[in-house]
Parts: structure tokens; C-alpha cells; sequence
């Protein structure tokens, strides 16, 4: 073979090896391009929207008889329901503090409900849920109750939100308070950093709150979102716009929660008209349970033992529905307990988000809203009180709860203007576990018929006083970190 005939072979071998790559290249192009473009178009926008004092029993969904509820009743039956999901906390800030970063608000320093002027709020050294999703290049707002510190420092648009409008803490909090009317300062409305408004009449605050949703939906309807709706009500004093103010047959408390109903509707329609439906996760539900001494102006925890401020079921146990046509079935009834401390884990598989490097108490509670699974993420949930009391332990169907003192009204029902009755305060003596699946109302003390059972949850109660401590019992924790505190 001659030396030309070999250089053009040889040529040709070479050509052929490059055009085989090139091609590799472009499949592999093209496979990495449209993985990318199908993981922007699966990127779902995330609107949570969080009632405040609403009981269990308060949507027509979950039993109510008298409120009635069809655009939340709508979203149950295209979307999950709940039944067994919890509060982290039976008080606002520390609920909320919960939601935000994953864990339980004594890991993070949180306790009660923070009020006007307060040295505490949320630690920058915290990740919250805001953050995580702006780190993913999505638009995040926050309209109605903050409740995470009022100084500068705490703001939410210095953890993590574009937008805010509304308070700071409750609405209660203010110089008309049905209690300490001398307690408190004015009650600013906020518009971003910056109060703007003295609010002496709050009619209209719910929709001005869903005014502010919509707009932010359409002008984000071509970007990924967050949207945190925070409303102040049903949280005392009561509120409704004139469009609902009388409405129902069932007094104030009816009219406000319907004014609710309403918001999420017009939220949905806006979805709907936006094409954005089929890419929108809407989560719905409390912060805690009813504040019971307030009568008729509170809600309804159903057959759930006491309310607000305790951890018997009625204080934590709450109403939550979640809404994904694309992804999760209609009419889905999940039974598996969860907590409010699941959500940032959630979103994060949801979303592909990393995480935060501190330590989360959250669970990713994804297959379980999809019908992957029934299994619990969680071993067992815990309920803590004040500022790191250990009260209970939730394990499968079972509650256990060690001695604590709590407040109960006895059956007593409350006025019917708004104003409070005193509570009695009792001691519980000894630790006591129920059946919540045959006992749902946890009269019947089962723990001398169940020592081994006891025993384990006991084991667990351990494990968790070592890890973040209860005061109940002296024991200081191990892994709580700091709340943020001003100079």
C-alpha cells in the first residue's frame, strides 16, 4: 500500500471518530438542555397560606355544621386533607418560627408570643424557608402577620423576602385590647420596611391582603414564586370586610372565617386565569388551635380536648389541606400525623433546595401527599410548651403526656361579645397516654394497661430532653441554639 493511500485512510478514520463525538456531544447537549427546561417547567410556585387561631372543626370540610366553606371544601376534594396534622407550637410566634426553619421553636430559641418592642427575633444565623427558595431564583412575598421580632434587624425583608405588607405581631396587640388596653402601642401596618398606616379599624385588612396575593401572583406568573399569606384572622379581635360583616346566620366569627373562605377563592381563580394551576402548590392551615376564652368569637376544636395554649389535642391538632392537581389525587385523605416543622423539607425535595447546614427537626412528608407511602417519617412527634416544656409525645397512634400544669376552661363556654373569660389552671400529677384512634378525645387513661408501650415512649421522651433539654425535668440540651436578640 502506498504512503498516500495509507495518509488517506487514515484521514478518514479521523474524520469519522470526530463526526461519531460530535454527535455524542449533541445528544448529550440536547439531553442536559431539555432536563433543564423540564426542571424550570416542574419548578412549582409554593403559596402558603396560614390562618391564625382557626380550630380544627371551623371548615365545613373538616365537620362544621354552621361555616360554611366551599372554596376551601373545593380545594379538599381536588387536593389532600389532613386529618391528623399538628401546630408545632399552641402559641403564634413560636408556630411560626416552626414553619419557617423546620424546627422545633425551643431547638431555636422560641417561645411564646413575641410583643410590641421585644429584644427577641428570628437569628440571621437561621435558614428559612424565604431563603432557601430565593437561593433557588424564586420571587418571595409575605403579607399579614410577621410575628418573628419587630426590630429592624428581624424584618422579614432581611431574611429572605422581596415583599411585605402587613403587621408585625398580633392584631391584638394594640391600645383597644379587650384586656390591657394600656399595654400596648399603636398597631402600624408595614408596606416592606416601613410603617405606613395606624391601624385603628382592621375591616378591611383581609382583603387588602388578598389584593396584594393577586397582584403579586400576576406579576410573578412568569417566574417561580413564593407567596406566604399570613392572615391575622380569626385571631381576636374579629374583623370582616362590609361584604361579609353579617353575612352568615352564625354571628362574627362565621362572617370572618367565610371572608377567608372567599380570599382563597378569588387566590385560586387568579391561578386558574393565569395558567397556573398545574404549577402552584397551595398549602392551607393554623398556626394553633382556638383561643377558647374568647366564646363565640373563637373556633371550634370538634370532639379535640381544650384549645389554644395547651398541648391536648385541641391546642395543636389543625386543620391543613394541600393542593397540587398535577401531582397529588383528589378527594386524598391522609391519617398519618404531621407537623408544621415538615414543610420546609418538603418544599426543599419539592423544589430541589438545598438545605439548611443547621440542624432541622422537619421531615419530608412528599410521598406521603402523593401515595407513595403511609409510612411516618417521623419515630414520634413532640409537644413543647413554654419556653422548652416537654408536655407530650405523639408515638403512632398513641399520646402520651407528662406531668405539666395547663389551663382549661371546664367545660365553661365563654361570652358572646368578644371580651374573655378567666381560665383555671390544673396540675396534671402523672404521666398518662390515650388511644387517639379509639380515643380521640382522650378521656380514658390507658397507661397502667400499657407499661411497655410507656416505657418506650418514655426511652424517646429521653433521647429528645438530651438532644434540645425540658425544663420540666432540668435537663439542659445539647443541640438548642440561640435566639436572635437586639444590643
Amino acid at each position: 500500500m502506498t504512503n498516500l493511500k495509507i495518509h488517506f485512510l487514515k484521514i478518514i478514520k479521523t474524520m469519522k471518530f470526530i463526526k461519531n463525538n460530535i454527535l455524542k456531544i449533541f445528544f448529550v447537549f440536547i439531553l442536559f438542555s431539555s432536563c433543564q427546561n423540564k426542571d424550570m417547567v416542574e419548578t412549582p410556585n409554593v403559596i402558603f397560606i396560614l390562618a391564625d387561631d382557626l380550630g380544627f372543626a371551623d371548615l365545613s370540610s373538616y365537620g362544621s355544621k354552621m361555616i360554611n366553606t366551599p372554596n376551601l371544601d373545593l380545594m379538599a376534594s381536588q387536593g389532600a386533607l389532613l386529618n391528623s396534622y399538628y401546630s408545632t407550637q399552641a402559641v403564634c410566634s413560636a408556630s411560626r418560627a416552626s414553619i419557617l426553619t423546620g424546627s422545633y421553636p425551643n431547638r431555636i430559641g422560641f417561645s411564646g408570643a413575641l410583643g410590641p418592642n421585644s429584644k427577641k427575633g428570628i437569628n440571621p444565623s437561621e435558614f428559612l424557608m424565604s431563603e432557601m427558595f430565593k437561593q433557588k431564583g424564586y420571587n418571595t412575598a409575605i403579607y399579614g402577620k410577621w410575628h418573628l421580632g419587630d426590630n429592624k434587624k428581624f424584618l422579614p425583608t432581611n431574611h429572605g423576602f422581596d415583599d411585605f405588607f402587613g403587621i408585625l405581631y398580633s392584631n391584638d396587640m394594640w391600645p383597644f385590647h379587650a384586656e390591657y388596653p394600656d399595654s400596648y402601642p399603636d398597631l402600624m401596618l408595614y408596606d416592606y420596611d416601613k410603617p405606613v398606616e395606624v391601624l385603628t379599624d382592621q375591616s378591611d385588612l383581609t382583603m387588602e391582603l388578598t389584593r396584594k396575593s393577586i397582584s403579586f401572583i400576576e406579576k410573578n406568573k412568569n417566574t417561580p414564586f413564593f407567596l406566604y399569606l399570613a392572615h391575622p384572622q380569626p385571631h381576636v379581635p374579629l374583623f370582616a370586610s362590609s361584604k361579609f360583616k353579617g353575612r352568615s346566620d352564625h354571628g362574627l366569627y362565621t362572617d370572618v372565617i367565610e371572608e377567608i373562605d372567599y380570599s382563597l377563592g378569588q387566590i385560586m381563580e387568579t391561578l386558574k386565569k393565569n395558567n397556573l394551576d398545574k404549577n402552584t402548590i397551595v398549602v392551607f392551615t393554623s398556626d394553633n388551635g382556638p383561643w377558647l376564652s374568647y366564646g363565640d368569637h373563637a373556633g371550634s376544636t370538634g370532639i379535640y380536648r381544650e384549645g389554644k395554649g395547651t398541648t391536648w389535642e385541641g391546642g395543636q391538632r389543625v386543620p391543613c389541606l394541600v393542593w397540587y392537581p398535577s401531582e397529588i389525587k383528589p378527594s386524598t385523605v391522609i391519617s398519618t400525623p404531621f407537623m408544621g416543622i415538615d414543610w420546609l423539607p418538603t418544599f426543599a425535595k419539592l423544589t430541589n433546595s438545598k438545605l439548611s447546614e443547621n440542624k432541622i427537626d422537619g421531615k419530608n412528608i412528599w410521598k406521603n401527599l402523593t401515595g407513595k407511602t403511609e409510612a411516618n417519617p417521623h419515630e414520634a412527634l413532640f409537644f413543647y410548651y413554654h419556653k422548652n416544656s416537654l408536655h407530650g409525645v405523639r408515638y403512632g397512634d398513641y399520646k402520651m403526656y407528662f406531668p405539666h400544669r395547663y389551663r382549661t376552661l371546664n367545660g365553661r363556654t365563654g361570652r358572646d361579645d368578644g371580651s374573655p373569660i378567666k381560665y383555671e389552671y390544673v396540675n396534671l400529677i402523672e404521666n398518662e397516654l390515650y388511644n387517639l384512634k379509639t380515643d380521640p378525645s382522650e378521656t380514658i387513661n390507658i397507661i397502667n394497661e400499657n407499661p411497655e408501650l410507656a416505657k418506650k415512649i418514655i426511652a424517646l421522651a429521653d433521647i429528645k430532653r438530651k438532644e434540645i433539654g425540658d425544663d420540666l425535668t432540668n435537663v439542659i440540651g445539647l443541640e438548642n441554639r440561640e435566639v436572635g436578640m437586639i444590643d
